[in-house]
């Protein structure tokens, strides 16, 4: 008859459980592996499954600790804390293009034009999902989410599970990593925020010439065309910037976790 101690059952269930943590707060965490429309079930059988086949390439040696003791507890945190790092850093490019859209949206006078983003769970501009749907394409066209995979693999032999996780130094990097937000939004939206600023400058020009003239009827149409074709013309200048942000999230992602950069395709 075969036995197993409550140890060998604890040593099994530790090399699965704390793999399977990490794995699942990066897709709870990540963009598109994370958008809420993906249902439980699906992101918790896609960790499972990466997790079967991960778990057996993990050259470290996993921690002999019961899962339910204190320090099984806090080794658990840790890999949903490593975990979600990852995902945030590639969910902070998407941001801020989705902010880019917004500041577009603004000054085109598309602020009234909203959409329920369940990415997100609230309100984004009609400008600003536009291009967070460029940048998913984009995302996917360089296989952004099997790099994503590749890495939190690799991240097992770079950063042991274990109760040292990431450090307070990586995280004070994370938190300044937000930035990125409105340095690459600004720079996205920048060639519709100068036509249009010339456009608003042309209007008031036009307003004091013609002072009966209604502004309110003439310089709306007038803005929303500028912006549109500003836009149109524009777009095919975003495909570096955004292959350019997302390859510094993903170096960002492999300091992060101490991995050489990943590089893209």
């Amino acid at each position: 008859m075969i036995s197993i101690t409550s140890a060998e059952l604890s040593a099994v269930m530790a090399a699965f459980i704390w793999p399977l943590f990490r794995i699942l707060a990066l897709i709870a965490s990540a963009p598109i592996l994370g958008n809420p429309s993906v249902p439980v079930r699906v992101k918790v059988g896609l960790a499972a499954l990466i997790t079967i086949l991960v778990a057996p390439t993990i050259e470290q040696p996993v921690p002999t600790v019961d899962p339910f003791s204190g320090t099984g507890l806090l080794i658990l945190v840790q890999q949903i804390i490593i975990g979600t790092a990852i995902g945030l850093v590639m969910r902070i490019v998407f941001v801020a293009v989705e902010m880019a859209g917004e500041i577009i949206g603004l000054q085109m006078g598309l602020a009234f034009a909203i959409f329920f983003d369940p990415q997100s769970s609230g309100q984004v501009a009609l400008i600003g999902r536009f291009l967070g749907i460029i940048a998913s394409l984009a995302f996917l066209a360089i296989d952004g989410h099997l790099l994503m995979i590749a890495l939190i693999a690799q991240s097992f032999n770079a950063l042991p599970i274990g109760t040292d996780g990431i450090t307070t130094l990586s995280l004070s990097l994370l938190a300044e990593w937000g930035g990125e937000i409105f340095k690459s939004g600004l720079q996205l939206a920048l060639p519709v925020l100068t036509a249009l600023l010339i456009t608003n400058l042309a209007l008031g020009i036009l307003t004091r010439a013609a002072p009966q003239l209604n502004i309110f009827a003439v310089g709306f149409p007038i803005t929303l065309a500028i912006g549109f074709l500003m836009l149109a013309l524009s777009i095919i200048f975003y495909a570096p910037i955004l292959e350019n942000l997302i390859h510094n999230g993903f170096e960002f992602m492999s300091n992060l976790v101490n991995l050489p950069n990943i590089p893209l395709p």
